[in-house]
């Protein structure tokens, strides 16, 4: 039987990805909550694992060679699971090709892109409108690129894949990045075909009860958005 996968995580969408992956993959696996609202990111053994202090991060007792591995970055998470299990990463290279574009898409775009529109909008000290207007407006061209990528399909690069999975949990959040989901109806349909699948439902609600109100946290805020633990 295969050893559970350590699983470092907060339920946020880089987290998300993860264990809407594991749910998909029938992978066992643990959580091991990294509070990053109060720091435990910049504690020494998760940096051992994490150098970057970001989650989530996984550590995998039955690695390459039957050897433990520990990976960090969600996109790079998502590729060793996909090559571990060979689900949803695509079976021929021209498949392969096709996800890996569409991830390295979120990972580069979506990802930081809704991130920053989050900041300025829910939790910068002062008003910054050229910071509101210029995240918005690029996760608004963003979102337009998905609309029309899914105009004539399903799923964004052929069948279900880590590329829906990564792109889905920022993807969601579209009414906290001041968008109008009227504007992208292949999206929407898009969003509500990904949450029709049980594991997308399970691995969002993994430690949902921890989440926190960080706009009403200055204490969380000082160190999510300073550069090293409070």
């Amino acid at each position: 039987m295969q050893p559970p996968i350590e699983l470092f995580y907060w339920p946020t969408p880089n987290g998300w990805k993860i264990t809407i992956m594991l749910e998909e993959t029938g992978l066992p696996y643990d959580v091991k909550y990294v509070n990053i609202g109060k720091g435990e990111q910049f504690e020494p053994g998760f940096l051992a694992i994490s150098p970057n202090n970001r989650m989530p991060a996984i550590t995998d007792p039955q690695g390459p060679d039957g050897e433990p591995i520990s990976i960090f970055e969600s996109g790079a998470i998502l590729l060793y699971l996909a090559r571990k299990t060979g689900k949803f990463g695509g079976n021929t290279p021209r498949e392969q090709a096709e996800i890996e574009q569409w991830l390295m898409w979120q990972m580069g775009g979506v990802g930081p892109m809704a991130g920053q529109a989050h900041h300025f909008l829910n939790y910068a000290p002062e008003d910054v409108p050229y910071g509101k207007k210029r995240y918005t407006d690029e996760v608004n061209r963003l979102y337009g690129v998905l609309n029309r990528r899914l105009a004539d399909r399903d799923f964004v690069a052929g069948d279900y894949s880590i590329a829906d999975m990564a792109i889905w949990p920022w993807a969601q959040g579209w009414e906290r990045q001041a968008q109008d989901i009227a504007d992208f109806p292949h999206m929407k349909a898009w969003l509500d075909r990904c949450w029709e699948r049980p594991a997308v439902q399970t691995g969002k609600k993994i430690g949902e009860e921890k989440r926190m109100n960080l706009a009403d946290d200055k204490d969380a805020q000082a160190v999510l958005f300073g550069q090293r633990a409070r």
